[in-house]
């Protein structure tokens, strides 16, 4: 069963730029260019047949094109052992969380169970094991807290799969693209 969840993917300029901060600190594991994405919605393990359904659904999908921001970095959770390291989108934009609102209402559509937790925009840059060096970290937040990419028109957003590896980074790939500036649907 396919891995499904919704993201904005960025040019690869700006995945590039992105994953050209990483330096070498204990316990980070850097996400590659190719994966920076910004989660739109989890959507967990999923047959096919319901997979199909939620790509209909997200067909109806509608929010004009916008200019996304990118910039800040983070950890997540806020509160207790740092997990994320991340790149913010500073304020975002109005039709991103719109984006956000249509996309979950598309998914409850097909799944009213679907669990819909907040929402947090950002791009991964990192995952924190245990074994990483509290200071390192804060010096490296510290020497990017300015970071700022340059910002990037959403024109479309994803349903995309993720593949698990033990040991490797996840592997991606496209399900289906939505455009955003398309006519509405009858």
């Amino acid at each position: 069963m396919p891995r499904l969840f919704t993201a904005l993917v960025p040019p690869t300029t700006i995945q590039t730029e992105l994953a050209d901060v990483a330096a070498p600190l204990a316990g980070v594991r850097w996400t590659p260019a190719e994966n920076i994405h910004l989660t739109l919605r989890f959507i967990g393990e999923t047959d096919e047949a319901k997979a199909e359904r939620y790509a209909e659904s997200l067909a109806r999908v509608r929010v004009e094109p916008f200019i996304l921001p990118v910039g800040g970095v983070g950890l997540f959770p806020t509160r207790g052992p740092a997990k994320v390291l991340w790149a913010g989108v500073g304020n975002g934009h109005t039709r991103l969380y719109q984006l956000r609102k249509q996309v979950d209402e598309a998914l409850l559509a097909v799944d009213a169970g679907l669990a819909m937790p907040g929402f947090h925009p950002h791009f991964t840059l990192g995952r924190i094991g245990e074994s990483y060096e509290p200071k390192e970290l804060a010096h490296f937040l510290e020497r990017h807290r300015t970071l700022e990419a340059p910002p990037f028109r959403v024109a479309d957003f994803r349903l995309m799969s993720s593949e698990l590896t033990p040991g490797r980074p996840p592997e991606y790939r496209v399900v289906r693209s939505f455009p955003l500036d398309r006519d509405p649907v009858p």
